[in-house]
């Protein structure tokens, strides 16, 4: 029974996440929906390049790379619209870890019709799916956001 306790209390002080991708999102999803100013997420360098593309699309306000505790985390403010209504309708995970999915230039997913974009990663780096459909790259797509 010790042994169990030693070993709980190890998990809960790792953190560990099997989806930092999903995370992140989830987070973003949950602090749009309760009209928070800005949302806190654990700094890495692919989440930080999401982030900077969905500033640069005009559906975050702003990125910024703070310090809290001695950890670096990405500090997400938020962008609404006049009556209070998030400017991110869905954010949606299409590549897992359990499931990835990959894509040609010419089968790029069309997220809305063009009014949503997907992030795709190619060999060139993290770009939206437009992006990708200009340059000729295909990659894994890891979300769809409108």
């Amino acid at each position: 029974m010790a042994r169990f306790l030693v070993f709980e209390k190890l998990v809960g002080k790792l953190n560990m996440l099997t989806d930092p991708i999903s995370d992140m999102l989830t987070r973003i999803r949950n602090a749009s929906m309760v009209r928070k100013s800005s949302v806190d997420v654990p700094r890495s360098k692919v989440k930080f390049a999401i982030a900077k593309i969905l500033e640069k699309e005009k559906c975050v306000k702003s990125v910024e790379e703070v310090e809290v505790s001695g950890r670096g985390v990405l500090r997400i403010g938020l962008l609404y619209k006049d009556n209070k209504v998030s400017h991110i309708t869905s954010l949606k995970r299409i590549s897992k870890p359990g499931r990835r999915v990959y894509v040609k230039a010419d089968t790029l997913p069309r997220v809305r019709s063009g009014f949503g974009f997907a992030i795709v990663s190619t060999p060139n780096g993290l770009m939206t799916n437009r992006e990708a459909r200009k340059r000729r790259l295909g990659g894994e797509v890891l979300c769809e956001i409108y």
